[in-house]
């Protein structure tokens, strides 16, 4: 288990350390760990030899870029802090949230906890700073979400999948081969 968080580990501290020697304040972790989580699922792909993983990954991270940037064009909502007009969605928080979907929809929650932690933290960040609202990060993070769970299956072993729906939520739980 311990070989397998290694490669998430270190593509994470390969982007995080140079930007963090620059400045600790949580918009510098932000930026990074926009960057990094994407990076660390990319690199889970290569580290597994996970070729049709590495498709699935492109095609969740494009899809996801796509939509937040054609949202953004479109919607034109100012920022709390009234630097600019392009607030919704967060793409800090759409692509930090897409990397941790992607990694615990393909390669299970012992991935992805820990990486929507750190997602989490982006959106937390953004907002605290006054670069966004709760819907922009909200957003943000559904945008990254749905693109890797519509794009990614679960690459082996156990998945569990947490479900929703009117008859109540639950946990769902699929061998895969």
């Amino acid at each position: 288990m311990l070989k397998g968080i290694l490669p998430v580990v270190l593509a994470a501290l390969l982007v995080a350390a140079p930007l963090q020697q620059a400045s600790a304040n949580s918009d510098t972790t932000a930026d990074v760990l926009r960057v990094a989580l994407p990076a660390a699922a990319w690199g889970m792909t290569q580290y597994l030899e996970d070729d049709k993983g590495s498709t699935q990954f492109y095609y969740s991270f494009a899809s996801t870029i796509a939509a937040t940037y054609a949202l953004k064009t479109a919607v034109h909502k100012n920022r709390p802090d009234g630097s600019d007009n392009d607030a919704f969605p967060s793409g800090h928080t759409s692509m930090a949230f897409q990397g941790a979907a992607f990694l615990q929809r393909r390669y299970g929650w012992q991935y992805g906890a820990p990486a929507y932690a750190l997602a989490s933290y982006v959106g937390y960040s953004r907002v605290k700073n006054d670069h966004h609202d709760t819907r922009d990060v909200l957003a943000g993070a559904l945008i990254g979400m749905a693109a890797s769970y519509y794009f990614a299956e679960p690459f082996y072993g156990v998945q569990i999948t947490p479900t929703a729906g009117l008859n109540g939520l639950g946990l769902q739980f699929s061998k895969r081969w």
